[in-house]
């Protein structure tokens, strides 16, 4: 059991280190705005059109932002649980044999 136990522990460190690995990207007004973040919720990158930076005003652009952070970290999120849910499968099948079954 201990055994079985280690290897889902082992597998998850190894899926968090691969969601470093793993990018997800949102944009919002046409890609006028732009954020890439890893699946481990790590902003990487942000980009704001020049020209939209310019004519937008202060209270658009926080909602702006708002939303597209919202978009990228929900992407990164499902895509995290989707990678433990294995992690979760792969453990409760390994347990299942516990009991003689």
């Amino acid at each position: 059991m201990l055994d079985k136990l280690l290897q889902a522990q082992q597998r998850a460190e190894e899926i968090k280190k691969r969601l470093d690995l793993i990018s997800v990207s949102s944009e919002v007004e046409g890609g006028k705005i732009r954020i890439i973040s890893t699946a481990n919720k790590y902003i990487s990158s942000l980009s704001i059109d020049p020209e939209f930076l310019q004519s937008a005003d202060k209270e658009e652009l926080e909602e702006l932002l708002v939303a597209v952070f919202n978009k990228v970290l929900a992407q990164a999120d499902q895509v995290s649980q989707t990678e433990m849910q294995a992690v979760t499968r792969e453990m409760m099948g390994g347990l299942g044999n516990l009991f003689g079954k």
